[in-house]
């Protein structure tokens, strides 16, 4: 990726931020800001609606309240904890003693933690700090940490050394989570740093578990990790709508429904 590709996503991404602080945002004012012309300001704000998060407006544009934006970590966590608990429990059942697995960073895949420790023999590659620290508290589990850029808001470990790294291995399962889940534009993610990670995962692993509570469903972010048909098996919450189950299933993707 060029440094010009990635500046641009950079300044996308920190206008977001901008967006998700102030609700509304001004083409003069950023052109200021990032140093750059209106023409390139306007470019952006046309991508950003086109992605579905801002509207634009005369002079500037104002946020999209329904897109995905990058909450906090410690914010996700509390948002339907126990439906995530139950996606969790369902999602370890398809851990097995030996596997070598991928716990991607975020709130329901930490979730997963507690009912790994009983596991045995495990090699788990994270990118999330919090999911590291908890697994090393049994030595029956062997715990590689990508190494980069801490994301403290995430928890999470970003950057192109997490990208060389993840490319040394081949894994059997990875757990995805998921910030926006739609049939059309895919698996996505407010973060570019972790969207590319993401897809990484994806091509070194054997299987691609999706784990998410159904209100992601139908909502998009930024960045794009992979299109819909990728995934082998989607655990979701009993609340996903009929017509999402039958799609999926003509994509050939295995549903597990978590009850509550």
């Amino acid at each position: 990726m060029s440094q010009e590709i990635i500046n641009t996503l950079q300044r996308r991404e920190k206008i977001i931020h901008l967006l998700e602080k102030e609700n509304t945002v001004l083409v003069n004012n950023l052109s200021k800001l990032f140093k750059v012309s209106t023409v390139t300001i306007r470019n952006d704000l046309r991508y950003l609606e086109k992605k579905g998060c801002a509207f634009r407006s005369y002079g500037g544009a104002m946020i999209n309240k329904a897109f995905v934006l990058d909450k906090p970590l410690l914010d996700k966590s509390r948002i339907n904890s126990d439906i995530k608990n139950k996606i969790a429990q369902k999602a370890a059942k398809l851990v097995n003693n030996g596997d070598h697995i991928i716990l991607d960073s975020g709130s329901t895949t930490a979730s997963m933690v507690p009912y790994l420790l009983q596991k045995k023999n495990l090699i788990v590659f994270t990118n999330a700090i919090n999911i590291a620290y908890e697994l090393s508290k049994n030595t029956e589990i062997e715990v590689i940490v990508a190494g980069g850029n801490i994301r403290k808001k995430a928890y999470s470990i970003s950057g192109p050394t997490v990208e060389q790294q993840l490319k040394m291995y081949h894994f059997d399962k990875l757990f995805l989570g998921v910030d926006g889940f739609d049939l059309n534009a895919g698996i996505t993610t407010p973060n570019f740093g972790e969207a590319s990670i993401n897809r990484i995962m994806c091509q070194v692993s054997e299987q691609i578990i999706a784990i998410t509570d159904s209100t992601k469903f139908g909502r998009k972010s930024f960045c794009m990790i992979e299109k819909i048909n990728l995934i082998n098996t989607l655990i979701t919450d009993s609340n996903i709508k009929q017509d999402y189950l039958n799609q999926l299933d003509e994509l050939g993707i295995n549903v597990i429904i978590a009850h509550s």
